[in-house]
């Protein structure tokens, strides 16, 4: 295994290069200003010269979903007076971020294993989640302590590769001294750039150098020309995949696309992929960030952070209606008058309506009538999702691996995976969890589930529930034990589990009740706003037009917010508004940026654009 360093001033002025991808953000996020006092008085139903009057205490709000998005929006609202029910489909909170009990397997006293979804991980650009973990009490026993306090840190990432090529391993670690002058100069840009590539990926020369120009392109490029241009033209084309070799494909191509927005390098917005290079370079820089670049809870997602967020969320007094299915919001008259409930005669009323499901279960709710007053809800059936489901292997001997993520960049179904045991030091796996014979958890994200598998030499959707099991730990085996290392071996594997959202595999019919939401080239203009043109209705969840711009916990967060402070301004709330943080924007590149915006109205390329 080969391990990756590069002088210090090499690697921090890479990251503060390619943080130049912050400035591209050009969304519609909605309207401010006089513009926005316009539209709160058509909400309330005044003329615009009236005086905005205070809210009135103790609004009903429905909030239709339990995931982070919804309990969310549950917080912000509860702590400035409002009467907030929760209505989650579900039997537990938390949406895709929780973690659920393994059936059957509690022994002894212990907890059943731990299952979910998918791993977590909480990269230190995000700072909308981070300050809702922050207003998160821990149980009583730990005064003063947060849910913020059960993050830590992961120091490194592997890429280990198949075929017996050497491995990769990454260290995260955030530069704390203060910036360079000059670092972000296109020549020292690109120098540097193209050095880091060929040092730190062993790309041919040649390629590390393309690469890096097109690096700079996009770092240099206006806001305008991001979203017009870039947004429309799909990352593998822009980095010229196609002509490159295996490894820069792999590496650069599918390695930073499927594997981690779960998007297919062929279809993925060069915009939105773009940002995720940004955002984590300017986190390692030290720029407006929370924390280390990566980072993981220690324990469960359930027990580390849903549970005391429920807990808390109940002392503000939130209620939670839990197995409760929208079915449909009611519309009439210009306004929502209800929402009707799977199993249940009698509809809901509240005073404000805040959706907050994911799109594909949120569009089923919108009628006609209520589509035709916002075109905007008829554009989310554009929007896409797939699966990105997970695969626990809990496992007879700690089996770390690395500190830190792992990412088979040459996996046919784009797997990565984490041992989870390292990172949860109050926890003992085998006193704690199980039967006592489980020592860890390699909890593994399939990514790619309608590419053939090595094994059966059919994909994912066609599998059934074992074979994906078996197929998902044969390609963890070929590349985590490849060049002559053991690292899993099948006699300590004893059990496995798969979210029960995930059914009917190996049938005609498979499905997935959660499902991530896509980045495709060109679909942007689909992303609604929080705020909707129905005056009680507001939208939020990771689908909704945000800053951060990706299905993350972070947008999720973003969006409740921007939708909380839309209810405020439409019911002429004295409360103070949501605070809603962007992504660090480098102050070095606007000047190349305003240069660009010139060229692109005059129909010219990105002055480094080469072609």
């Amino acid at each position: 295994m080969r391990t990756i360093t590069a002088a210090a001033h090499t690697r921090r002025a890479l990251l503060t290069g390619a943080a130049g991808a912050a400035a591209g953000l050009g969304l519609d996020l909605g309207p401010t200003g006089s513009e926005a006092a316009r539209a709160r008085a058509r909400a309330a139903g005044r003329s615009e010269e009236e005086p905005e009057q205070p809210g009135r205490p103790g609004r009903r709000v429905a909030v239709l979903g339990g995931g982070v998005a919804g309990l969310s929006a549950a917080q912000e609202l509860a702590e400035r007076g409002y009467r907030v029910t929760v209505y989650e489909r579900n039997t537990a909170l938390g949406g895709k971020a929780r973690s659920m009990d393994v059936p059957g397997t509690a022994r002894g006293g212990r907890r059943p294993l731990p299952g979910e979804h998918g791993f977590r991980f909480f990269p230190g650009f995000y700072r909308n989640l981070p300050d809702t973990l922050r207003r998160i009490p821990l149980p009583t026993g730990t005064p003063g302590r947060t849910v913020h306090d059960n993050l830590v840190n992961a120091t490194e990432e592997l890429l280990p590769r198949a075929g017996g090529r050497p491995a990769l391993r990454l260290p995260f670690r955030t530069v704390t001294a203060p910036p360079v002058l000059g670092e972000l100069l296109p020549d020292a840009l690109l120098q540097t750039l193209t050095g880091l590539l060929d040092t730190a990926l062993h790309l041919p020369a040649t390629e590390a150098a393309y690469f890096a120009n097109r690096l700079l392109v996009h770092f240099t490029s206006c806001d305008l020309r991001r979203r017009e241009q870039w947004e429309r033209v799909p990352w593998w084309r822009f980095i010229r995949a196609e002509e490159m070799s295996y490894d820069y494909q792999r590496l650069l191509g599918v390695g930073v696309t499927r594997n981690i927005v779960a998007t297919k390098a062929e279809e993925a917005s060069t915009r939105t992929v773009a940002r995720i290079f940004q955002a984590f370079v300017y986190n390692a820089l030290g720029r407006g960030n929370d924390g280390e670049p990566d980072r993981v809870l220690n324990a469960p997602t359930s027990e580390a952070w849903i549970g005391p967020w429920e807990a808390r969320l109940r002392s503000l007094g939130v209620r939670f209606q839990l197995g409760a299915e929208v079915q449909e919001l009611l519309y009439e008259g210009g306004r929502i008058t209800g929402v009707r409930l799977r199993d249940s005669a009698t509809p809901v009323v509240a005073d404000h309506y805040v959706s907050a499901m994911p799109v594909e279960h949120a569009r089923n709710t919108w009628g006609p009538a209520l589509r035709s007053a916002d075109p905007q809800l008829g554009r989310c059936d554009r929007l896409r999702t797939d699966w990105m489901v997970g695969v626990q292997f809990y496992l007879r001997s700690r089996t770390p691996i690395v500190h830190g993520h792992v990412d088979l960049v040459d996996s046919p179904w784009a797997i990565t995976c984490i041992g989870q045991a390292q990172f949860w030091p109050d926890r003992d796996f085998r006193r704690d969890y199980g039967d006592g014979r489980a020592a860890d958890c390699l909890s593994a994200i399939v990514s790619q589930w309608d590419a053939p598998g090595i094994v059966y030499g059919r994909p994912a959707l066609k599998c059934t529930r074992e074979e994906v099991v078996r197929e998902t730990w044969a390609q963890l085996k070929e590349s985590l034990n490849s060049g002559g290392r053991r690292v899993l071996d099948d006699a300590d594997l004893l059990t496995w589990f798969i979210d029960p959202a995930v059914t009917g595999l190996g049938g005609p019919a498979p499905a997935n009740r959660e499902q991530l939401l896509i980045h495709p080239a060109g679909t942007l203009d689909n992303r609604p706003s929080a705020a909707t043109a129905v005056p009680n209705l507001f939208l939020a969840g990771d689908y909704v037009a945000t800053d951060i711009d990706l299905a993350t916990m972070e947008g999720a967060n973003e969006s409740a917010r921007r939708a909380v402070n839309a209810l405020l301004d439409a019911d002429g709330s004295p409360a103070p508004r949501c605070t809603v943080w962007p992504l660090y924007r480098p102050p070095e590149l606007a000047a190349l940026q305003q240069q660009d915006e010139g060229r692109y109205r005059r129909g010219l390329p990105n002055a480094f654009d080469l072609g």
